[in-house]
């Protein structure tokens, strides 16, 4: 297992994880039961996406609930950055943009980009997407309920640098 600390200076939270593993692509929150809230947000359900490290930290009424591994945008197809609302949720939606590609569990946030499962997990934690923010299906799949049941107005998708 590899040892990790993120900081989070957008929300000024510390964290320390311990990766689990790579193929299930999750990491295993060591923060204290305490943690600080986000503050400056009122969204129910915060996604704060780190380019930089390929994290998804997810954080339910204020506090850090998940962080998991994700492959956002390769080359020419970066991820755009700034803060989105969700908007639509598509359980079994399929690219119309890349052949029919399955995006399992989609919840779309910036014109045609998500966040979506993927089957490709051994390329989570690296660029790899066309500008979508992918992660295993079954994180997807979280995802997605949390933001299903908070309502797409207390979504809040925040990709940083």
């Amino acid at each position: 297992m590899k040892p990790i600390t993120l900081v989070m200076a957008v929300c000024t939270l510390v964290v320390s994880a311990t990766v689990v593993s790579a193929q299930d692509a999750t990491l295993d929150v060591a923060a204290p039961p305490n943690s600080p809230p986000l503050p400056q947000f009122d969204h129910q359900v915060v996604a704060l996406v780190d380019i930089s490290d390929q994290t998804m930290h997810v954080f339910v009424d204020k506090q850090l609930r998940y962080i998991w591994w994700v492959s956002t945008g390769l080359g020419g197809h970066r991820t755009p950055t700034g803060s989105w609302n969700a908007y639509w949720l598509s359980p079994n939606h399929r690219s119309s943009l890349y052949g029919n590609a399955p995006m399992p569990w989609s919840v779309f946030f910036n014109g045609n980009y998500a966040v979506h499962g993927t089957t490709a997990v051994d390329n989570l934690g690296q660029p790899a997407s066309h500008g979508c923010i992918r992660l295993h299906s079954d994180h997807a799949a979280i995802f997605f309920g949390l933001t299903e049941t908070a309502g797409l107005n207390q979504a809040l998708v925040m990709v940083v640098e």
